[in-house]
C-alpha cells in the first residue's frame, strides 16, 4: 500500500527567522493519529534564516539524522563536537543515555534548507555520538546513493537501527526501481520534482508511507530530488 500525503496538508510552522514543515507530530504540533512510522519519529524540512539556530538543549535514545540541502549548519555538543556541514553532508547524533548540543546556520547571511530526521534506536542506553559525512553528489544521478546506513561508510553515516536512508536525482523521462522486502516498510519524500510511483504521483513536498508493496517503480515527469528510506 502506498500511502501519499500532499505537502498542502503538512503543518507548517512560522517563527520569522524559522520556516518548517513537519511530517509528523512535532513541538507544539500534536497530532494523535500522526506521530510514527515505524521508527521513524521526526521529519521536518527547515529553512532557517542566517546566524538563527536552536541553542543548547538535550536529547536522549534517538538517532537524529540531518541531511543539508542547502547552505551550512555548525553542530556543537557536549561531547567536544564542533562541526560545520555544508550541502552534499549528513550529520548523525546518537543522544543514547543523554547528549546537549546546538544547532545553528553557519552563515550569516544565507539561509540554510535541511531536513532533520529522528528514529528510535535499536536499543536503548546506546553511548551518545556524533559523526558528519559528505557523499559524491555525482553519484545520486538517476541511482539510489545510501547516505546512512547501520554498517556505514566512507561516504555514509553509521545509524544505530536496521534502516537505510537513500538519496536520489532522477533525469526527467529517467525511471529507478525498489525492491522492498516482506515486513519491511519505506518512507519517501519528493524534495523537489515530479514522481510517478507504481500508480501514485507525488510532487514538491509530497510524502509517501509505504507498506507491503514488494516492488517500487518510480519515473521523474520532471527532474527531481527524492530521498528514500528502508525502514523495519
Amino acid at each position: 500500500m502506498i500511502k501519499v500525503y500532499p505537502s498542502a496538508e503538512r503543518h507548517q510552522v512560522d517563527l520569522g527567522w524559522l520556516r518548517s514543515r513537519p511530517s509528523f507530530s512535532f513541538g507544539q504540533y500534536f497530532d494523535p493519529a500522526n506521530t510514527a512510522f515505524s521508527v521513524m519519529r521526526v521529519c521536518n524540512h527547515d529553512e532557517i534564516d542566517g546566524g538563527r539556530g536552536f541553542g543548547p538543549h538535550p536529547h536522549s535514545d534517538m538517532e537524529v539524522v540531518t541531511i543539508v540541502l542547502s547552505g551550512q549548519i555548525k553542530h556543537e555538543d557536549n561531547l567536544g563536537n564542533a562541526v560545520v556541514t555544508e550541502a552534499g553532508g549528513v550529520q548523525r547524533m546518537t543522544a543514547g543515555t543523554g547528549i546537549v548540543h546546538a544547532e545553528y546556520n553557519a552563515s550569516a547571511t544565507e539561509p540554510l534548507n535541511l531536513l532533520q530526521l529522528w528514529f528510535m534506536p535499536r536499543e536503548r542506553g546506546l553511548a551518545p555520538s556524533f559523526e558528519a559525512k559528505r557523499y559524491d553528489e555525482s553519484k545520486l544521478a538517476n541511482a539510489w546513493l545510501p547516505v546512512v546506513a547501520p554498517e556505514g561508510s566512507e561516504q555514509a553515516a553509521k545509524i544505530h537501527q536496521d534502516m537505510t536512508i537513500y538519496m536520489s536525482r532522477l533525469d526527467a523521462g529517467k525511471q529507478l526501481s525498489f525492491e522492498q522486502k516482506a515486513g519491511r516498510s519505506a518512507y519517501l519524500y519528493v524534495i523537489e520534482g515530479q514522481l510517478q510511483v507504481n500508480n501514485s504521483s507525488l510532487a514538491n513536498g509530497d510524502t509517501a508511507r509505504i507498506t507491503d508493496t514488494p516492488r517500487l517503480e518510480l519515473a521523474a515527469n520532471a527532474p527531481t530530488h527524492l530521498m528514500l528510506i528502508d525502514l523495519p
